[in-house]
Parts: structure tokens; C-alpha cells; sequence
């Protein structure tokens, strides 16, 4: 079968055209002209040039195909243009499942993110609970998906947690906290936790229900809650190089990030060492338990340690890292 893919340049759409291409598929993917794709090249891709915000480039990549995953996103804690979340993540998201229920498209797997769900796992957030506008904008557009989904379009939402491991070519917020520990810019934590997943896992899970994921359903995956203590534990283990000591309190972390922001952000337009958005987010943990999501798919989780050895093996072969 043919599907599409969005987001393919990005760390879960490039590890999801690996696996549907390792599983037979014949894939097309849509990307902007000037996207790194380093996660796709070498692979045998059929490459169509668009965006998800211009309808016209849209229904040529859909040609011939059977479905759609949809994995585009502007993932990020702070922007000079908020607007861009809500085009992207909002407008482009209705763009391409509008656009694929009117091609005939059997079904389609949306990738959503565990911040838009309450503390009881399958309850969607209220936009103003939420803090920064990449958060919100995931909650608006899932809020629309849903819509789609009560208007009989087949649609599977996957809400991964905090995945971790190769290609995170941005990198991701999460990714980011790998590679600044490696370059030995993490000389404190703040206390918050995190579910983490292999990004390969997401990955495989986003196939597996395509294949026998029930219609309407929304899949949180993740594997592992741990701290932000215990993940430099992790880190300090496979690299060697000294997990930080001092714990910071979120009160001091939430009042330099006010700072940053207003003096990078607001003043200098560049992007916060800081962002409030994601010290807001430390003030919760974010713990859940995926083990009916990833049982009911058959995934076969990998240990969140090999995952984190694949983030730091892949940030050094790939010039991320300054030493």
C-alpha cells in the first residue's frame, strides 16, 4: 500500500518513514523546499514539495494512496511569531484531513502530544489551562480532529509522551536537554518528571494502529516515568561526564525565565535561553501509564536507557556535540 507522510524531515515523522518502509510500504512524503532532510535521505521515498498550509500543494501526494500520517508540527517552547504555532499545528492540521477525506484516503493516524491530556490520561485540556502556544495550539487542533472523527472521517489519534533516541535533527525541546548536558550546559535540574518512550517505538506504534487501531481511538504512548534527577542519573551513566548537583527551586527557575523572556524575547527577538513556556510546563509531572495503549498494539517497549545511549550516539556522530 501507498500512504503519505508529513513531518518526515522531523524526529517522529523521519523514524515513522523508516518503519513503514521496513514493514513494505510504498511511501510519499511532503515537505517544504528548504527542509534538512537528513532523516530521509538514502531513503526510497517519493518526494513531493508543499506545504500543509497551502491546500493546491496537497492532493497530488495523496494520489494512489491508502493513508495518511499525519506528523507535522511546529514544536517548539517559544517563537517571534506565535501565529506560525496555530497556522501549522491548527489550520494545517484541518488542511490535510479535509483534504484526504475528500481524496478517499481509508484512514488516517494523526500524532498528537501527551500535553494536550489532563492528569487522568484520556481527558482532553481545556486551551487556557495550557501554558505557551505550542501547547495550545495542540489542544485547539486536536479539539478539531475530534470533531472530524464524530463526523465518521477515520481518523486514530496518537498522543506520544516524551520520546527519545535517534534523529532529532532540531532538536526537540526534550532533545535539547540531551545535547546541552552533553555540551555541559546543565549545571542544575529543577524538580519535574517525564515519561519517556524510544522514538522507534512511537514509531512502530504509529503502524500498528494503522493496522488494527480501532477507529476513534486515542493511543498514549510511553514507556517509563522518571525525573529530571533521575534521566541525568541515566545520562551521567552512559557518558560519564557529572550529573548536576544542585537543585533549583521552580520559583527562582520561573522568575529568570520572566527575565529571558522579556529581554530575549520581547527586546533582543531571539529565542530564550529560558522559555517561561517550558518552566510552566516542570511546574507538573507528567507521569502517566501507557500499558493498555501499548499492549493493546503489541508494542515490545525498549529500555528508556538504550534509548537515551541511541540520543547521545546520535548527537555525536552528527556534529552536535562541541567535545
Amino acid at each position: 500500500m501507498k500512504v503519505l507522510v508529513t513531518g518526515s524531515t522531523g524526529f517522529i515523522g523521519g523514524n515513522v518513514v523508516k518503519k513503514l518502509i521496513e514493514n513494505g510500504f510504498e511511501v510519499n512524503v511532503l515537505i517544504r523546499k528548504k527542509s534538512n532532510t537528513l532523516n530521509i535521505n538514502k531513503l526510497p521515498v517519493n518526494i513531493y514539495y508543499g506545504d500543509i498550509c497551502d491546500i493546491n500543494s496537497l492532493i497530488e501526494p495523496m494520489k494512489g494512496c491508502g493513508g495518511l500520517f499525519h506528523a507535522a508540527a511546529f514544536y517548539s517552547f517559544w517563537s517571534a511569531d506565535p501565529e506560525i504555532f496555530y497556522q501549522i499545528n491548527v489550520v494545517g492540521t484541518k488542511n490535510i484531513i479535509e483534504t484526504a477525506c475528500r481524496q478517499g484516503i481509508e484512514k488516517i493516524i494523526y500524532t498528537s502530544s501527551e500535553s494536550t491530556l489532563k492528569s487522568n490520561q484520556y481527558e482532553i485540556n481545556d486551551p487556557g489551562s495550557v501554558w505557551g502556544d505550542y501547547k495550545k495550539s495542540k489542544v485547539l487542533a486536536e479539539i478539531e480532529v475530534m470533531k472530524m472523527i464524530d463526523k465518521k472521517i477515520p481518523i486514530v489519534i496518537i498522543n506520544p509522551t516524551t520520546p527519545i533516541g535517534s534523529g532529532d535533527i532540531k532538536p526537540t525541546p526534550t532533545g535539547k536537554i540531551v545535547l546541552d548536558y552533553l555540551n555541559k550546559k546543565m549545571p542544575a535540574y529543577v524538580d519535574t518528571g517525564l515519561n519517556i518512550i524510544d522514538v522507534e517505538d512511537v514509531a512502530t506504534g504509529h503502524i500498528k494502529a494503522f493496522r488494527k487501531g480501532r477507529i476513534g481511538k486515542r493511543y498514549i504512548l510511553g514507556n517509563k516515568n522518571l525525573t529530571l534527577k533521575q534521566i541525568f542519573e541515566i545520562l551521567e551513566k552512559i557518558t560519564k561526564i557529572n550529573a548536576p548537583k544542585i537543585e533549583i527551586p521552580l520559583g527562582l527557575a520561573k522568575f529568570c525565565a520572566y527575565i529571558d523572556e522579556f529581554i530575549s524575547g520581547k527586546i533582543l527577538k531571539k529565542h530564550p535561553t529560558i522559555p517561561l513556556a517550558a518552566v510552566q510546563t516542570a511546574c507538573k509531572y507528567r507521569f502517566f501509564d501507557c500499558s493498555n495503549d501499548t499492549g493493546e498494539l503489541g508494542i515490545d517497549l525498549t529500555p528508556v536507557e538504550v534509548s537515551f545511549e541511541k540520543a547521545v550516539r546520535w548527537f555525536m556522530e552528527n556534529g552536535y556535540v562541541k567535545n
